[in-house]
């Protein structure tokens, strides 16, 4: 006599049922989605924490290099919304002869240049001398030692006439009142806005000046900058490298504070 079919296995009344397969979107989303949470924190933290900013240009000179990346504490003055400038709130404020980064109300570019003014002061140059609320900065001489650190090819003046004395830059420090010393560059042999002012600076503005004094677009320029596009304060080069074409680091500039 044939056996009798086996009976088959009742299937549990809570036991899941079978997934449909997982398309290649929903697949991608899934393995993909911890990264970008990763990289939106991380940009989110380089936007209201700390950043680097590149320094493409020389006016700065000599307290930043073209070729120096600059540590950016956006901390400095308070905390904003991440990826604007929306403050969240203050702390601090930028006082005279900080090295701030921020977008310049020109045309929006992201800079680096240093507070000469602040709301309320009252600030003029006169060829190259400034002076702050009627009382003038004092200058001095120039550590010959940085002067060497620059690359010759950023500082050269023009060919010199025979028989002509050569005009070369010169260096020195100023001290703003109630600032410490920074470096000074002027270049006798460019065209730049010795005279300025006088002007009072309005409430919520900020004067920027370029340490490279002849060689600088700034509020000379483009007038004040709103305390709401300063990025943060600059203390330091975080790294540097050669510019021309080698990108050599320049070792000497690592970790290298900023006056």
């Amino acid at each position: 006599m044939a056996d009798a079919p086996a009976a088959a296995a009742p299937t549990p009344p809570d036991a899941a049922p079978p997934r449909p397969p997982e398309g290649r979107l929903r697949k991608f989303v899934r393995e993909t989605r911890t990264l970008v949470v990763v990289i939106v924190v991380l940009l989110a933290g380089r936007s209201t924490l700390a950043d680097w900013n590149e320094v493409p240009t020389g006016s700065m000179n000599p307290t930043i290099l073209e070729g120096d990346r600059i540590f950016v504490n956006k901390l400095a003055y308070g905390l904003k919304v991440p990826f604007t400038t929306w403050h969240l709130a203050r702390w601090d404020r930028p006082q005279r002869g900080h090295v701030v980064v921020f977008y310049a109300p020109e045309d929006g570019t992201r800079m680096v240049k240093r507070v000469i003014g602040t709301p309320g002061d009252t600030i003029e140059l006169r060829d190259n001398h400034l002076f702050v609320n009627g009382e003038a900065a004092a200058y001095g001489p120039f550590d010959p030692t940085t002067v060497t650190a620059i690359p010759q090819g950023m500082i050269d003046g023009p060919p010199t006439p025979p028989g002509m004395r050569p005009m070369k830059p010169m260096f020195r420090t100023e001290t703003p009142p109630g600032a410490s010393p920074h470096p000074l560059m002027i270049l006798p042999f460019k065209d730049g806005m010795r005279d300025y002012g006088p002007v009072t600076v309005p409430a919520g503005k900020y004067v920027m000046l370029g340490d490279n004094r002849d060689n600088s677009r700034d509020s000379r320029y483009w007038g004040f900058v709103d305390e709401d596009q300063i990025v943060g304060k600059s203390t330091g080069v975080a790294f540097s490298f050669d510019p021309a074409g080698t990108l050599k680091p320049r070792w000497a500039r690592f970790g290298k504070g900023l006056e």
